[in-house]
């Protein structure tokens, strides 16, 4: 029993020994209260930090947020009034092709009266020709009669000298 008993005093001596050398081995591992307490305030100071970085991040996210909505609306803005001037220019573009359009018309139509009023002159100066024509024709005629005239009085007025003279023989 002693034995025993020694055997577990040596066991229990060397469990107590493992279990000083463990807590002596923690303790160096262990910071000093002065220190403990350094690196608590660096660690709250640091966290602080850490806390204003972070709002002053969330702050300039939400900014950067605003001013990103913005540049939308005003890019928005941009792209609808370009597309309202677009669809202003094509109103203005087939309205030009309109008039350019009833414009060709009226030309055409001008050009078709002209050229009807081409052949409609050709007509009148082939007329013109032929009436031409026919007043010289006339002319010639009315000459031709004028001459006959002329030969018809001077015969008449031969007769009458002649009826003249024989009248007043005739009478005696």
């Amino acid at each position: 029993q002693l034995l025993e008993a020694k055997a577990s005093l040596s066991l229990a001596q060397a469990q107590h020994t493992l279990q000083l050398q463990q807590a002596k081995a923690q303790i160096k591992n262990m910071v000093p209260k002065q220190q403990f307490e350094q690196l608590q305030n660096t660690l709250r100071e640091e966290q602080c930090k850490t806390q204003q970085l972070q709002e002053s991040l969330q702050l300039q996210a939400e900014q950067a947020c605003r001013q990103l909505v913005r540049t939308q609306e005003e890019h928005e803005q941009l792209l609808q009034a370009a597309v309202e001037q677009a669809e202003g220019l094509e109103q203005s573009l087939r309205n030009a092709e309109a008039v350019l359009a009833e414009r060709a018309a009226q030309l055409r139509e001008a050009q078709a009266q002209l050229s009807r009023k081409k052949l409609l002159i050709e007509e009148l100066r082939g007329e013109n020709r032929r009436f031409a024509m026919a007043l010289q024709a006339a002319e010639l005629k009315q000459k031709s009669m004028e001459v006959k005239n002329q030969l018809l009085e001077e015969q008449a007025s031969a007769l009458k000298q002649l009826i003249g003279k024989i009248t007043p023989a005739s009478l005696s």
